[in-house]
Parts: structure tokens; sequence; C-alpha cells
């Protein structure tokens, strides 16, 4: 084995702890419910929906997006050493 190979699987590891505990630290999200059929409106409608992105939760989002970019050329990479 090349230390090439053994730094991007260490890398690749530790990319895969990070990311499940990303997802985990996540909101769970509903599937609309009773609150869609009465035609409560959505949750992206409210000032809280709208500025989500600025929260720790939108910023848990762009981590497990990015991670999982992250995670997928590190594959590649690993695939072909």
């Amino acid at each position: 084995m090349s230390i090439g190979f053994i730094i991007f699987s260490v890398l690749f590891v530790a990319g895969c702890i990070l990311l499940v505990g990303a997802i985990l630290l996540q909101k769970k999200r509903s599937a609309g419910g009773m609150g869609s059929i009465a035609g409560m409106g959505d949750a992206t409608d409210s000032y809280w929906g709208k500025n989500k992105r600025h929260s720790a939760e939108g910023n848990l989002e762009n981590l497990t997006k990015i991670g999982a970019v992250i995670l997928a050329v590190l594959a590649v990479v690993l695939c072909l050493i």
C-alpha cells in the first residue's frame, strides 16, 4: 500500500463519520401531514422558512451537501489509486 492510499483512506473514513454526524444532527422533516390538507401553507412561507439558510439548521444542510460531494470525490480517487 502506498502512503497516498493510506492518507486518502483515513480522510474517507473521517469524512464518513463527520457526514453521518451532520445528518443525525439535522431536524426531522415532516411530510406535511394534516397541515397541507387543511391549507395551512408550507413552512417556507414563514419568516423562519425564508431565512433558514442563515440558521444552524441551514448550515448543517450545507455541510451535508458539501461533505457528500467531497466523499464522492475521495471515493473516486481511492478507486483510481
